[in-house]
């Protein structure tokens, strides 16, 4: 039953990393909408709970970033070579940093053993 938990949970933080993502690609190109995308991106960030949610929420968040970066076959871009788009960019890896380095250790009862802890 804790693992059905896990996968829902994994489950949520994709689908509002792709929901969050997709609305910060739409805004960015206004300066207003590039703050609305990296406060309400930075927001959901912190508010979801440390481990798989968090990191599946930024892992769709950038790759939806990603692949707005890429060119379209038709020519184009959704987030441009400007400094909105290389702002965006920067956050959605800051964000991955972010969330791998505040996953919670599972500690054992090996590890509370060790001496100096």
């Amino acid at each position: 039953m804790r693992l059905l938990g896990g996968v829902a949970r994994c489950g949520a933080g994709l689908l509002l990393g792709l929901l969050v993502g997709v609305a910060a690609v739409a805004v960015h190109p206004w300066w207003w909408g590039l703050l609305l995308a990296v406060a309400a991106s930075s927001a959901m960030l912190l508010v979801l709970p440390r481990g798989a949610s968090r990191i599946a929420y930024a892992a769709a968040w950038a790759i939806v970033v990603a692949l707005a970066a890429t060119p379209r076959p038709t020519g184009g871009y959704a987030v441009a070579g400007d400094v909105q788009g290389y702002l965006i960019i920067f956050w959605a890896v800051l964000m991955i940093v972010v969330a791998t380095a505040t996953v919670s250790r599972v500690t054992t009862q090996a590890d509370q053993d060790l001496p100096g802890k």
